[in-house]
């Protein structure tokens, strides 16, 4: 994973593993023969919600890499042609308060521009740390120390402007090789016993692949929950038969799901390539259908892999990620809808009021045309955008829909959002 401080791509075991790690979660690309006619109806059911969209964004680390530059901000974060629409921006809590101020500029222009921001740790300060198994830890007597850190952190951004809406305890604290190691019992702990001091929302624990006996002792524990709002959580490797939480359903009344970070499907192929670009799309529908994420945020903005290229333009895979952040915004409902009507279709719907949002990814080699039924729905010209190999977040044909009804051609290899006020 990219989250070292010298040029990453140079620690190449690390990436590797990585990428393995991430390997693991692609999801598999079928045989690309052309479908039969779909006889499946789509049915969107706005009666029937699901989870509150909080945002959609991505990481800004100006120490490991170069800061977004002004342009980049506004690219990011503004919602104009050629934007992203992104919603939230992470940035971390460096353990050099000489660093701090560094994170200021973006994390302005992203409040400015509407967006949430959070932060997360990858280490504390050293003198709080020891070393044990070759690994270290945040020292048992510093758990207070630690909470007047992350307070220090949080104060000092809210004095230059920009008011947190979390904090987390620490970024992966179970593939902590090169930051601090944290077991499921300290965690534990320190949300029990120190969290409820921290003055801002607590995310915990932001698994690195979202494993379950991370966060099951936090759910399962009353105190340590009531001082946590946000379970955090990455997706690196992460199959798809382990993105529901029942545990988080049955106990997690009141507070929040993120998805923190991701990249997908890896951090080695351009993020230009396509269809290569739509596994992000897909993995976005399955992080908000099967996950019943509020969020998802991507690893760093502005890399070759990611949403925003090095030229500051939005990439392919930004453009999928833009399908869903231009037009769900955050308060933007999940309403059910026919998830996978034709193997290799997936189709991702929201409400906000009268309005809907309908996401159709297509990743067969031709195209498909779908009828489309919306509970409860009037007459309406539908607003569509379009990405393929030849678009991107093009505006496309605007079907009619009557009674509820309409219907609408999916091409092949596409991404393609419909808008109905």
């Amino acid at each position: 994973m990219e989250h070292h401080p010298k040029p990453p791509e140079t620690a190449m075991s690390k990436l590797k593993r990585r990428s393995l790690i991430t390997a693991g979660a692609a999801l598999p690309v079928l045989a690309a023969a052309a479908p039969a006619a779909a006889q499946t109806t789509i049915l969107v059911e706005p009666g029937n919600v699901q989870q509150t969209i909080q945002g959609f964004g991505g990481m800004n680390h100006s120490v490991w890499i170069a800061d977004l530059t002004a342009a980049q901000r506004d690219t990011a974060f503004g919602n104009g042609s050629g934007q992203l629409g992104f919603s939230i921006l992470r940035i971390p809590v460096h353990e050099d308060r000489a660093n701090w101020s560094r994170e200021v500029a973006t994390a302005q222009r992203a409040i400015a521009l509407g967006a949430k921001v959070f932060a997360s740790p990858w280490n504390p300060p050293a003198h709080m740390t020891e070393s044990f198994s070759g690994g270290k830890r945040l020292r048992y007597d510093m758990y207070d120390d630690y909470v007047q850190h992350l307070n220090d952190f949080d104060q000092f951004m809210a004095s230059n402007g920009v008011d947190l809406y979390g904090i987390s305890v620490q970024n992966e604290p179970d593939y902590a090789h090169d930051w601090t190691a944290w077991t499921p019992q300290e965690m534990l702990r320190f949300c029990r016993e120190n969290a409820g001091a921290i003055g801002t929302r607590v995310i915990a624990p932001e698994s690195f692949q979202y494993r379950k006996n991370q966060s099951d002792p936090i759910l399962n524990d009353p105190q340590a929950l009531g001082n946590v709002d946000i379970i955090g959580a990455h997706l690196y490797g992460t199959q798809n038969a382990d993105l529901p939480y029942p545990l988080f359903q049955q106990k997690g009344g009141g507070k929040e799901l993120w998805m923190t970070e991701v990249y997908h499907p890896n951090s080695s192929d351009s993020a230009d390539l396509w269809p290569g670009a739509l596994d992000t799309g897909e993995h976005m529908h399955r992080a908000l259908v099967y996950g019943r994420f509020q969020t998802y945020v991507w690893w760093y903005i502005r890399r070759s892999y990611g949403p925003m290229r090095e030229d500051g333009r939005i990439s392919k895979r930004g453009a999928n990620m833009a399908h869903f952040s231009k037009w769900v915004r955050p308060g933007y409902q999940r309403i059910t809808a026919t998830a996978n009507p034709q193997a290799n279709v997936y189709i991702t719907a929201f409400k906000s009021g009268a309005r809907i949002v309908i996401v159709a990814i297509n990743k067969n080699a031709s195209s498909v045309y779908f009828p489309f039924t919306v509970q409860g729905g009037g007459n309406a010209t539908v607003a569509t955008w379009l990405t393929d190999a030849n678009n991107t977040l093009a505006a496309s044909s605007s079907p009619t829909m009557t009674n509820g009804s309409f219907g609408a051609q999916l091409p092949a290899r596409s991404i393609r959002t419909f808008v109905i006020n």
